[in-house]
Order: C-alpha cells, then structure tokens, then sequence
C-alpha cells in the first residue's frame, strides 16, 4: 500500500477545517474580551439574549481558569492541529510518541470542553455562541483522533481493530451532529432556553 494512500488525508483535512473554525471563535471572544475590557457596560455582539449570550461567561472566572482569558488558549493551542493537518498533506509521518503526545493534548482540550459546557449550563446558565461554535470543532476533532490513534497502532490494539477504526470514520459527522444535539437537550434541561432563542431570531 502506498503512502499516498496510507496517509489520512480526510483526518488531515478535518483537522485544517475544525483549527480554522475554532481560531476563529477564539478570535472573536478575544476581541469581545477586549471590548468588555475596554467598556464594561458594552453591548456584546454575541450577546443575543439572557441565555444566548458570551458575556457572562467571559466575565466569570471560568471565562479564565488559569489567570487569562480562556480563549488566548484557543488562539494558541488550535494552532497544533492545523500544523499537523497540513503537514500529513504535505507527506509528513510522526513517530508514535509524537502521535501519543498529540493525541494526550486533544483528550485535554476535549475534558476541559466538557467541564466549560458543564459550567455553562449549569452554573452559568447560558450559552456563548463563540463557544458552541469551538464545541463543533473540538468534539469531532477528539473523536476523529482517538479513531486515527488506533489506526496508526499508538494505541496497541489487533490488526482487525485498526482496520474497524478506520471504517468508523465515517461516523464521525454523525457522532458530531448527535453530541451537538445532546449539547443542545443538555441546556434545555439546564434552563438555557437555545431552541426559544433560536425561535426568536428567526422570527
């Protein structure tokens, strides 16, 4: 089997396409940051309701759990999956440490997601737009690596098992869209009315 076709070029694609997305929410809550910074009582672009809003969680202190905005983390960190996106295109091949390392700091940022949704809805009671959109792309892009993590034998598992992680990349879009649904019946239950809301700018 060649290289070409060994060399996971929809991961690397995925990985392109979910560092620039999630750059650009960071992006964004960086420049909300600064304009809070700057005016305290500034209306908010991303603030569209009560409950649809980032305001409120830039203002609290999970909005900077260790000591900094938290999205100075998204503009730094998903610079590493775009790096290692566009060099699987360009040919390159990481050694299984290097794959163990990445794949440790995606499990990271995916269990610090899952505590920032956690507070959210439920001690924050809101939902941040820029955020939402960061949980698209990290929740795929955690589930697309474990997958690729098996494939590439970082993770020891049987010849079979390889092969059935990388059938199931297909399902990764629809594992994305059923977390996203499960984000969104998560805030209902918490109290965050997002389907209201949506109901709303629609209307």
């Amino acid at each position: 089997m060649s290289e070409q076709r060994t060399r996971p070029v929809v991961y690397a694609v995925w990985l392109i396409i979910a560092s620039v997305l999630g750059w650009w929410a960071a992006f964004q809550l960086t420049l909300e940051k600064f304009a809070v910074l700057e005016d305290p009582d500034t209306t908010l672009s991303c603030d569209v309701n009560v409950f649809v809003q980032c305001g409120t969680n830039l203002e609290s202190w999970q909005g900077s759990v260790f000591g900094f905005p938290n999205p100075i983390i998204g503009l730094t960190g998903w610079m590493a999956p775009l790096v290692v996106g566009v060099a699987i295109l360009a040919g390159a091949r990481f050694p299984r440490w290097f794959w163990a390392l990445y794949g440790l700091g995606i499990t990271g940022a995916f269990v610090f997601i899952c505590w920032l949704i956690g507070q959210s809805f439920f001690v924050l009671h809101t939902l941040c737009p820029w955020c939402a959109l960061t949980y698209f792309a990290v929740i795929p892009t955690f589930v697309a690596t474990v997958l690729q993590l098996f494939h590439n034998g970082t993770i020891p598992v049987s010849e079979s098992a390889r092969d059935r992680a990388r059938n199931l990349g297909v399902w990764v879009p629809l594992a994305s869209v059923l977390a996203f649904a499960l984000i969104i019946l998560l805030a209902q239950i918490a109290g965050v009315d997002v389907i209201g809301s949506l109901v709303g700018m629609i209307s």
